[in-house]
């Protein structure tokens, strides 16, 4: 194993100095940067010149002024590292490193959301094949994986930004719109459901009426003005998210496991006025932290002593149980803050935000009034972000598991009389995720590598917009300075992804 990371690691460093080489030298023979400076009328035309000459050492033939760069770059080994100067006179290392962290708060949550929730209906998706879901979420993901990511941003602009805002004005639900949406709503959710064409349609019928009622009551009390759920509703939520983790992960025949998840949406329901007294304007994200692990320990040890034979399925039950429901206790609080930040002077009455990646006009020492701003601004942007990635994980988890539910393996299992979810959760999605793991690792490591049109759309300054201010600008340094980052995580995203491998499925052997 050790000779085989330290090929990989020496084949990376080939492939590091190759590509950065072959870019670096592209660039410098196509861009110009002294080409504004010749054109200029300005009197000191000569001087900025001959500055800008000996500072980026545009008298160097490329080849040779990569190995300037290339010099400065492995100072990071004597911790003195250098990635040279912007056209502009501004280091580039902290241009980049300014631009990481608006790249990650915008691409993480995207990725994570597209992965988690490409992967989950994907298995769906296979396990129900040719059904009234498959179909609906095979045309789903087929209509967005077509759509360009320019035209989704433009349209979630126009629609929950634009008209939400100004639909907050006046938050009164047309009749028409109410019974349109709740029919919408209840064909989405009669495509989970299985069985005779009866059963469907009062499922419909049902969800219909449900939905309707709930639109009628939010627009009649003015509920998306001053936003709750409560501990009674989280509690009923806790319930039903307790049945639906135990039909997943243990079945429901699993009395045990159904027993730990209502004990821990019990304890969760019991922490949600402990959790009100502790987070006040001051509270910091290491409350917020402490109150997710206290939940998943006190979780943890619920489905631990609730049995002591195969305690995986029901420990898995009590911690994905108690962690959903006290998310529900921590999106409460922020619909609390809805009113007075809705209300601030900063905002406008405009919450959800359609440029920048913060308000530099509010000014709170709130804690959940901050963070509720940096989620009304990151909102957008990561829904149009997740929506197209979503659709290519949903497409490759569910073809990917289909190929394998085909094989012998698996009729070998159902024939030992294992039950359907095992099969599936133990011995199908394990192998079925192999061939997502390099899909996974490069979409992972790519989050430096930021969004250039989403970013561009929504005006937020990453690492997207940054790489292509670079290439507009000519500025070589800075384009080096944000592809280096990037090919240097590709590289070791496809190194995790072979180590990965061989973690994944024991029949893949890593050769000495």
């Amino acid at each position: 194993m050790i000779a085989y990371i330290g090929r990989r690691i020496s084949i990376a460093v080939l492939i590091l100095f190759g590509s950065t080489f072959i870019t670096y030298n592209l660039e410098a023979y196509a861009g110009d940067p002294l080409a504004q400076y010749r054109q200029s009328t300005e009197q000191n035309k000569a001087f900025l010149i001959k500055e800008l000459t000996q500072r980026l050492h545009l008298d160097v033939p490329p080849p040779a002024r990569y190995f300037l760069w290339l010099k400065g770059i492995l100072g990071i080994f004597t911790g003195h590292a250098d990635f040279g100067q912007t056209i502009t006179k501004l280091p580039v290392m902290d241009q980049v490193a300014a631009a990481i962290p608006t790249t990650v708060r915008l691409l993480t949550v995207s990725t994570i959301l597209a992965i988690v929730l490409g992967i989950t209906f994907g298995v769906l998706s296979a396990i129900r094949q040719y059904s009234r879901l498959d179909y609906s979420l095979t045309f789903l993901s087929f209509f967005l994986f077509s759509l360009p990511i320019f035209w989704v941003a433009v349209l979630l602009k126009e629609f929950l930004a634009i008209r939400f805002n100004n639909f907050l004005a006046h938050p009164v639900i047309d009749l028409w719109w109410s019974i349109g949406t709740a029919a919408v709503l209840a064909v989405i959710l009669t495509g989970f459901v299985s069985g005779s064409r009866k059963r469907v349609l009062i499922t419909w019928g049902l969800s219909f009426a449900i939905f309707a009622a709930l639109l009628n009551a939010i627009s009649a009390t003015a509920w998306v003005r001053n936003p709750s759920i409560g501990i009674i509703p989280i509690g009923l939520m806790g319930v039903g998210i307790a049945y639906g983790v135990t039909h997943t992960f243990a079945g429901l025949s699993n009395r045990k496991a159904l027993a730990a998840g209502f004990t821990s949406v019990g304890f969760a329901v019991g922490m949600y006025y402990p959790f009100q007294m502790l987070a006040t304007f001051n509270t910091n994200y290491a409350v917020v932290a402490s109150f997710a692990l206290l939940m998943i320990v006190v979780s943890y040890f619920i489905g631990y002593f609730f049995t002591k034979v195969d305690r995986g399925p029901v420990i898995q039950t009590a911690m994905i149980t108690a962690f959903l429901t006290s998310f529900l206790t921590i999106v409460d609080k922020f619909m609390q803050t809805w009113k007075p930040y809705y209300e601030n002077g900063a905002v406008d009455g405009r919450p959800i935000q359609t440029q920048g990646s913060l308000n530099i006009l509010l000014k709170s020492n709130d804690f959940w009034i901050n963070n509720l701003d940096l989620l009304t601004h990151i909102f957008l942007p990561t829904a149009a972000l997740t929506l197209i990635s979503f659709a290519g994980y949903l497409r490759y988890s569910r073809g990917s598991l289909l190929e394998v539910l085909g094989m012998d393996y698996i009729r070998t299992a159902r024939a030992k009389g294992l039950p359907e979810r095992e099969v599936i959760l133990r011995h199908a999605f394990r192998n079925a995720m192999i061939p997502l793991t390099t899909l996974v690792a490069y979409d992972i490591a790519g989050l430096l590598g930021g969004a250039i049109i989403t970013e561009s759309i929504f005006g937020w300054r990453g690492m997207g917009s940054l790489f292509n201010e670079a290439i507009q600008g000519q500025d070589l340094n800075l384009l080096m300075g944000t592809f280096s980052i990037t090919a240097f995580l590709a590289v070791m995203a496809t190194l995790a992804a072979d180590l990965i491998y061989s973690s994944l499925d024991p029949r893949i052997r890593i050769r000495k």
